[in-house]
């Protein structure tokens, strides 16, 4: 099976240098140098990482295969995952963004969107999912908004900050 690690986004520099969005919680590990990562939605099926280096808070790689700006972006948006073993397994009380991907959100006993995203942000994740309106909706990932998460039932149950679920419900009645 494999596990999304990371995103591509801009080029950095006119080597082929490329930020990524990480989405593991060992992007050191993960982006040291000779590690193979597998493309997903990029014009090349795997990349070797050759250096790696952090600028603040984002990540710079360089791989191998990118020589140039214009290479680097072709890859923009492309997808990088890691076979996982079973070792790497989530534990009970962590998930994998691929797992949480199409569950039914719960409130109340009723269904109220599916999950399609989760964003990482330095304070917590957001869980991003679309409501029964085709609408967006960003919730914080903590215990508090999101009591449990059942995968084998496909289901997520959220108890939303006041008024939440209404947000757009409010923008769509004004438009009218």
């Amino acid at each position: 099976m494999r596990l999304q690690v990371a995103r591509i986004g801009k080029p950095h520099g006119i080597r082929g240098e490329v930020t990524v969005q990480v989405l593991t919680d060992v992007p050191d590990e993960r982006f040291a140098p000779g590690e193979v990562l597998h493309v997903i939605d990029g014009p090349v099926k795997t990349l070797t990482v050759s250096k790696s280096r952090w600028n603040k808070t984002i990540l710079l790689v360089a791989f191998e295969e990118i020589k140039d700006r214009n290479t680097a972006e072709t890859l923009r948006q492309a997808r990088l995952e890691i076979e996982v073993t079973g070792e790497e397994e989530s534990e009970s009380d962590e998930w994998y963004e691929h797992e949480l991907l199409d569950l039914k959100v719960m409130h109340e006993g009723t269904q109220v969107g599916v999950i399609t995203a989760l964003r990482t942000n330095p304070a917590q994740d957001l869980l991003v999912f679309e409501d029964n309106n085709g609408e967006e909706i960003y919730l914080p990932f903590v215990d508090e908004f999101v009591p449990d998460v059942d995968l084998e039932a496909g289901t997520l149950t959220i108890t939303p900050p006041a008024g939440l679920l209404q947000l757009n419900q409010d923008d769509s009645e004004e438009e009218k």
